[in-house]
């Protein structure tokens, strides 16, 4: 692939074989964002799970405390008077059969759907549509609940959802380069945490096995994984 000068100058300031502590890591992935638009900090955390296995398939959600700095657009799938409730929490849109027909018909214009138990023999059919995207409502997730108003305001306050990719790894964003270095290190340790929480007990040896942070047009910057997790615990 090529790249461009930009980014080959990032890449010889950061290297390849390289690891940094966390904090240092945030800090050299602030110097070396110079995109001409807020870009996105995603981590990839490589786990020693076996995806295969139902039991070793690491899901989960949590609450970042300084959220991820996008705007989260949430759809509630409900009938009234739950309809109400989604609205006064901020919904960005609200309803059951209208916006049943425009997911088949290919609209995806969110970023999270809740919907709640009554109503997910109509939803489940757009397992097709939603679920490759990473959309259908999940009760792991809190996405399929009574709770509507609750549920939309933590997705609007920055709970994410995450889970183990087919080759062992899980992908998430954690903020804005724009964040304060001391906000993303919070928001990358409350995560690790909560990974940590979930290490199925059938996996055996190192759960933790690489930690990449990275913004929207950067290379990677390796994560110390030792002084991380000493960290964090």
């Amino acid at each position: 692939m090529k790249r461009s000068k930009r980014y080959k100058s990032i890449t010889e300031k950061v290297g390849t074989e390289k690891s940094f502590g966390l904090e240092e890591g945030v800090e050299i992935l602030k110097e070396t964002a110079s995109a001409k638009f807020d870009e996105s900090v995603d981590i990839a955390v490589r786990l020693g799970v076996d995806p295969k296995k139902a039991d070793q398939a690491v899901r989960g959600t949590v609450a970042l405390p300084h959220g991820t700095g996008k705007n989260i657009r949430v759809l509630v799938l409900c009938k009234a008077p739950k309809d109400k409730e989604a609205k006064e929490a901020g919904a960005d849109y609200v309803g059951l059969e209208e916006y049943i027909k425009k997911i088949e018909e290919g609209w995806s214009d969110v970023d999270a759907i809740v919907a709640t138990p009554d109503v997910m023999k109509e939803v489940g059919k757009l397992g097709r549509y939603l679920g490759r995207k990473g959309l259908m409502p999940n009760p792991k997730a809190g996405t399929v609940t009574f709770e509507v108003g609750e549920a939309v305001k933590q997705l609007k306050a920055g709970r994410i959802e995450f889970r183990v990719d087919r080759y062992g790894n899980i992908h998430a964003v954690v903020g804005k380069v724009s964040f304060p270095k001391e906000k993303l290190v919070e928001n990358i340790k409350v995560l690790m945490e909560q990974i940590l929480r979930l290490r199925p007990a059938s996996a055996k040896g190192q759960y933790v096995r690489n930690v990449t942070l990275s913004s929207t047009m950067g290379p990677g910057i390796k994560i110390d994984r030792t002084a991380l997790l000493e960290a964090i615990r």
